[in-house]
């Protein structure tokens, strides 16, 4: 779904894809590498580790105020995406937590950029090379997905039960990840 972030005067695509097939994204990723970082960015995440379309839109925003207050850790907004979507401030560790791998078959996707003509156009690219069309579903969460996320950003039953506050179990889970990625900015 495309959202306008006014503040940046840019818009984001949030996508998710089933049943990718990790050479076709990685092919991609490498042959569109120039074209990204000239006028869009693009991200690919493991969408088994991503909670929410929230999840994601706060990796952006937060990646983009670092780069508007000059903390940003990566020279390029999509890395830093990965980042922040990670809760984790090493390039390489973020991208093994998010990032999508040989087993990923579930992928969310971002395009960042100033023009939502040319977003539009990147994502059908994106479709044509993994084969399918966006599927938002991957975004939603499942019992096994909540599982995964617990164990990789290591939230205690404890945690999701003293933030729960009348809300329902899955929007405390997706408000700690949230908050781990907010910590980052405050890490050294």
């Amino acid at each position: 779904m495309l959202h306008s972030i006014g503040e940046y005067g840019k818009f984001v695509e949030i996508t998710g894809f089933k049943n990718v097939k990790f050479s076709q994204a990685e092919v991609f990723l490498k042959t569109h590498r120039k074209i990204a970082t000239s006028t869009l960015d693009l991200q690919f995440f493991d969408a088994d580790l991503i909670a929410t379309a929230s999840h994601l839109e706060f990796a952006v925003l937060n990646a983009l105020q670092a780069f508007q207050n000059c903390t940003n850790i990566s020279k390029s907004l999509a890395i830093e995406t990965m980042l922040y979507a990670s809760a984790l401030r090493q390039i390489q560790k973020a991208i093994g937590r998010c990032g999508i791998k040989p087993q990923t078959s579930r992928m969310a996707a971002i395009i960042l950029g100033n023009n939502s003509g040319e977003i539009q156009t990147l994502l059908g690219e994106v479709c044509k090379c993994v084969g399918s069309e966006p599927d938002e579903t991957v975004l939603e969460l499942s019992e096994d997905k909540l599982r995964k996320i617990k164990e990789v950003f290591k939230i205690e039953e404890e945690e999701i039960e003293a933030v729960m506050n009348g809300e329902n179990r899955d929007g405390a889970v997706v408000g700690l990840v949230i908050e781990r990625m907010a910590l980052l900015a405050t890490q050294l």
